[in-house]
């Protein structure tokens, strides 16, 4: 009797444990299958980012498609862009939001940030070899930061000696920045 009891026991855990591993292969094929979840393993990848299932793909895929694009000082199409055109591109593209031309105007619109205070799409700005704010980027994670340099759209991070040295502060655009602006 008690081992007809241990041989059913038996039979019913192996069930339940054959019907659990089917069910978790399904859903890590179902994960691996998500064309979201690709495009996350793939920018993560490429960019250096960590990207999780909150973070923006619309913002991740536009900077993909501008990565090369060469520096032009007024410039604001894919053949040559500066860094303040590069920057206010992104918010009209990705996040809907008209911001200023100038990187000094821009920071202007701007609830400034410490580096640890930072979340993506934030923007970075820099004080390089000047007095007053002369760059800008669009901040991704993980101390990692897009932007239009001399060498073109690329991918940098603020730990880099050279933008360490030059930062100054970042910014998140205010609420009230983005009702009241009207570009003229």
């Amino acid at each position: 009797m008690i081992k007809k009891f241990l041989f059913s026991t038996l039979i019913v855990l192996a069930s339940f444990s054959i019907v659990f591993a089917q069910t978790k292969a399904k859903q890590e094929t179902k994960s691996e299958e998500d064309p979201d979840n690709l495009a996350s393993q793939y920018f993560s990848q490429v960019m250096g980012v960590a990207i999780n299932a909150t973070s923006n793909l619309k913002l991740y895929k536009f900077i993909y498609e501008w990565i090369g694009t060469p520096y032009s000082f007024g410039g604001n199409t894919k053949r040559g862009i500066d860094c303040s055109a590069f920057a206010k591109t992104i918010y009209e593209k990705v996040f809907n939001t008209t911001i200023l031309r100038n990187s000094r105007d821009i920071f202007s619109m701007t609830d400034p940030l410490s580096k640890d205070e930072l979340k993506e799409g934030d923007l970075v700005f820099f004080k390089i070899k000047s007095r007053s704010i002369s760059h800008v980027g669009v901040y991704l994670g993980d101390n990692r930061f897009a932007h239009s340099s001399s060498s073109g759209v690329k991918i940098s991070n603020l730990n880099e000696p050279y933008y360490s040295r030059y930062f100054y502060k970042g910014g998140r655009i205010l609420e009230s920045s983005k009702k009241d602006f009207v570009e003229e």
